[in-house]
């Protein structure tokens, strides 16, 4: 077994990409210092992450594979799955390979994998601006927690930037304790300690840290959603269907 280390940046997987060309050594495992390891390898390698060499094998990618299949990559890279870093490095090498890439042979299973996944996460990352719910903050800041399956705030940034410039927000993903704060002009990095992320998992701010405007407008909005439900018509699985329940705890509406 041939294991590579590296960073767990995309920069340092295309470092990997290049190292094992250069060494003709291919790796059976790709990992960073959080994955577990296993007990025995017959070779193990460090690969430092290099801007100049991930920029060649970049650049080679380019000239082989369309910009619909260079997004598919970045939605696979982002989606953080277990599979993730051997799969792209097994796809990049089969374009790297071919003289003229495979991106539309879909009767590799790679091929097919990395479309399945990107799709997967495109499909979330919509619902995602669908559903998502921003709540005014008592320091006049909108909020929104969101708990996807992917890592989708580099995906959706742009929306929310364009759509939302002229407000503060915050974006924030409890899932894995990170979002982004636009201050209406730059985005930024942000975190909080795990005894607020305790609380922001529930999906509603407490009363405390709401705006008075916004515990009003919740209020008429629970009493206008209570007024127009007709309880005799209601058809949970259809609503369910249109709506994951996941996203419910999000919902004003659907709040006790």
């Amino acid at each position: 077994m041939i294991l590579f280390h590296y960073d767990k940046t995309f920069e340092g997987l295309l470092s990997c990409i290049f190292f094992a060309y250069a060494q003709k050594c291919f790796p059976d495992m790709i990992l960073s210092p959080s994955d577990q390891q296993p007990l025995f390898a017959d070779e193990q390698y460090v690969v430092v992450s290099d801007k100049v060499k991930a920029s060649r094998v970049w650049s080679s990618l380019e000239k082989k594979l369309s910009k619909i299949a260079r997004r598919m990559m970045m939605s696979v890279w982002i989606s953080g799955l277990p599979e993730t870093e051997m799969l792209l490095f097994r796809y990049m090498c089969k374009n790297i390979d071919h003289p003229q890439g495979v991106e539309l042979n879909f009767g590799d299973t790679d091929v097919l994998r990395v479309k399945e996944i990107a799709q997967q996460v495109s499909r979330e990352a919509q619902r995602l601006v669908q559903f998502v719910r921003f709540q005014e903050t008592a320091d006049g800041i909108w909020f929104a927690p969101i708990a996807p399956r992917y890592n989708l705030l580099p995906l959706v940034v742009k929306h929310f930037r364009n759509r939302y410039s002229s407000q503060p927000w915050i974006l924030y993903d409890t899932t894995r304790n990170q979002g982004l704060y636009w201050d209406t002009h730059t985005v930024h990095d942000v975190s909080f300690s795990p005894a607020d992320l305790a609380a922001l998992k529930l999906g509603q701010l407490n009363g405390d840290k709401q705006s008075d405007e916004e515990q009003l407008i919740q209020r008429m909005w629970k009493e206008y959603f209570r007024s127009i439900t007709i309880r005799e018509r209601l058809n949970l699985k259809l609503q369910q269907q249109h709506m994951p329940k996941k996203y419910w705890k999000y919902l004003t509406e659907l709040q006790q």
